[in-house]
């Protein structure tokens, strides 16, 4: 099982940095049991329980049957429909937690996980999260994936104090949200790629030991992948172990981009047309595995092209920030001006910067293909996993337009100041002519 169980403090590391893990991991079958101990250790009197329906239907009795055989006061909290990550999502739980709670436990796992970081973030109290399903990695990560005036943000929260993942609870959940697990680990082929690139371009700090920890936990994974179908106890531990240790990546990172990259920024967008306009949406790592299907085929088609230092530079001439913003308008409606106002801290468009990054692109092409070589698997190793497990690849098949595609990618450069493929694209000049190609 999961061979990060303990808190790890002050680390030194070849990169530089001194890496912490301030969470405790109970994980496999029984490991709810570990609860009461956790409740004695804290010295909580006072716990405050939330969840969704779903989601305490799983793990709701067996929370609460330890807190009455420990005879620990509690109230609980649970929404009348799946919160989402909003103003709307994180006020509901606010307003419900009694000032004298000590501890929270949330019964959940992405959205209920990131509204418990945040609501704990805001006051002194220990936060306890039970998953109850291995879909997504940000158990342990001290950010929160959430929605700000429309904009998707990832926003300082903080990380669980324990983190508790029972098989037997986690194997309950819907296929669905294993195989959206499993797209949100397949995201890490891309996302260690471009952090690699990142690195090599613009400097960006990058850690050599955190990436190896993200491709053991992701070959593990894809090794098991067979049985998720029938969620067999390997296959959820396996998820469970990897997702984990992506969020314990980007706790020692202190970033996210172990995790994440152009593939994530694609499901972003994909989620705020959906809150903006009520377009389709659908889980996060399915949508992440879209992504990833993606940026891995466009990067395939970068190794037959040869960056040119004057068409890049016409390129960028040519652009009209302007113009780019009444698109970005049109595509994403309000959600759009947080990011439009992101460049004049960025300046990602700056034209002189633009040319001497351009320059180095080119001088470092062979690396670039080189990191690629080492990063992505092909494409038709993909096809083969994707198929075998019916994940989609297109937005189209979760109910995206296609005429929408190009822009939702060429969009994506846009979210975070992360150097991503959108922004190579852009930059060598054939962000426009591979956009089109995304279908």
């Amino acid at each position: 099982m999961l061979n990060l169980m303990k808190k790890i403090n002050n680390v030194p590391c070849s990169c530089g940095k001194t890496h912490s893990f301030d969470s405790e991991v109970y994980a496999g079958r029984g490991a709810i049991n570990k609860l009461s101990d956790v409740l004695l250790g804290f010295g909580s009197r006072k716990v405050y329980v939330f969840a969704d329906k779903n989601t305490y239907a799983v793990g709701g009795e067996a929370v609460t049957n330890i807190l009455e055989s420990s005879e620990i006061a509690y109230s609980t909290f649970i929404y009348d429909e799946s919160p989402k990550p909003d103003e709307k999502g994180l006020g509901s739980a606010v307003i419900h937690c009694p000032a004298d709670a000590d501890t929270v436990i949330a019964i959940g796992s992405g959205v209920i996980n990131d509204i418990g970081k945040m609501l704990t973030a805001l006051g002194n109290k220990k936060y306890i999260i039970v998953a109850t399903a291995p879909s997504m990695d940000g158990y342990a990560s001290t950010s929160s994936s959430m929605c700000r005036d429309g904009l998707k943000v990832s926003l300082s929260s903080k990380s669980a104090d324990v983190i508790i993942g029972d098989t037997d609870i986690l194997k309950t959940a819907p296929v669905k949200m294993m195989i959206s697990g499993l797209g949100d680990m397949l995201a890490k082929y891309v996302s260690i790629c471009e952090w690699r690139i990142s690195n090599l371009l613009t400097g960006e700090y990058y850690c050599e030991n955190i990436a190896e920890l993200i491709r053991v936990a992701l070959r593990n994974c894809v090794k098991v992948s067979d049985s998720i179908l029938s969620r067999s106890d390997e296959a959820v531990a396996a998820l469970f172990d990897g997702l984990t240790i992506g969020s314990v990546a980007m706790n020692y990172a202190g970033i996210s981009r172990p995790a994440s990259g152009a593939e994530h920024y694609i499901s972003h967008i994909i989620d705020m047309r959906s809150e903006e306009f009520g377009t389709p949406a659908d889980l996060h790592g399915i949508q992440c595995a879209i992504g990833t299907y993606i940026a891995t085929k466009l990067y395939e088609k970068l190794y037959s092209i040869t960056p040119d230092f004057e068409r890049g530079t016409s390129y960028a001439r040519d652009f009209d920030f302007a113009d780019w913003s009444e698109h970005l308008r049109t595509l994403l409606g309000s959600g759009a001006e947080s990011m439009i106002a992101l460049e004049a801290k960025e300046k990602k468009y700056d034209k002189e910067a633009h040319r001497e990054r351009l320059k180095l692109i080119i001088e470092k092409w062979n690396d670039i293909l080189k990191i690629m070589k080492e990063e992505l698997p092909e494409i038709s190793e993909l096809d083969k996993l994707y198929d075998k497990l019916s994940i989609p690849k297109s937005p189209t098949e979760i109910g995206t337009e296609a005429a929408l595609l190009p822009e939702i990618f060429k969009a994506s450069k846009d979210i975070r100041d992360k150097y991503v493929l959108p922004r190579l694209l852009w930059d060598i000049g054939l962000l426009d002519e591979f956009a089109k190609t995304v279908e």
